[in-house]
């Protein structure tokens, strides 16, 4: 989240700055709180709008039938927009005790059953599942300037069911022309930009 010059009156680290909102779905409009901590960026409404479009298409509407795994869950905004347009289900990962408990707390405000939200580690709790569990749509939505793409979409590889999709999210665009190592098994399959946030969806190349 980006910060202004603007006086605002003091407030406790770890308690609710701002909202975001569902865009689509069962849950369209429904308030999600966003906590004031390092790193922590809900993805504009414009971008879900955008992106959740994509998928819908994508995926020819089959919500019901898509796996999601959310890392670097923070406010829940991409987890619980897929919970709400019918995801079958969505695993959310989030370090953040205070981030973790209001995720719980929508959670069961909006009775979102097929949510199941794991305090933890994003790379290592990701590590764990690699080979246990697959996913049809994976969200990476990282803090930036800290490489977590780099880290985390090698991982992805092995969690994504073939023909599955990687929402990835980051300060700058992932350009295909001279990829890094990390990115050279992906294919950036949409792409696009809203102020400062380069939003991609991604699959591993065949």
């Amino acid at each position: 989240m980006s910060s202004n010059s603007t006086k605002k009156s003091p407030q406790k680290r770890g308690s609710p700055s701002q909202q975001v909102r569902i865009i689509g779905g069962q849950w369209k409009r429904t308030p999600l709180p966003v906590l004031a901590a390092d790193g922590l960026r809900p993805t504009p409404d414009r971008v879900r709008e955008t992106v959740f479009n994509w998928l819908n298409h994508l995926l020819d509407g089959a919500w019901q039938q898509c796996a999601c795994l959310d890392l670097f869950s923070g406010s829940g905004a991409l987890g619980f927009e897929a919970a709400s347009r019918g995801a079958g289900t969505v695993m959310m990962i989030e370090m953040s005790a205070p981030a973790v408990r209001h995720l719980k707390i929508t959670k069961e405000k909006l009775h979102a059953e097929q949510v199941e939200i794991i305090c933890g580690d994003a790379v290592v709790t990701a590590q764990r599942m690699a080979g246990a569990k697959q996913f049809d749509l994976i969200f990476l939505d990282p803090p930036y300037h800290q490489d977590w793409l780099a880290k985390t979409l090698p991982i992805c590889k092995s969690l994504l069911r073939e023909g599955g999709f990687v929402y990835a999210e980051a300060e700058v665009a992932l350009s295909m022309d001279a990829p890094p190592d990390w990115l050279i098994d992906w294919e950036v399959i949409r792409a696009d930009k809203a102020g400062v946030v380069f939003y991609h969806l991604l699959q591993c190349k065949k």
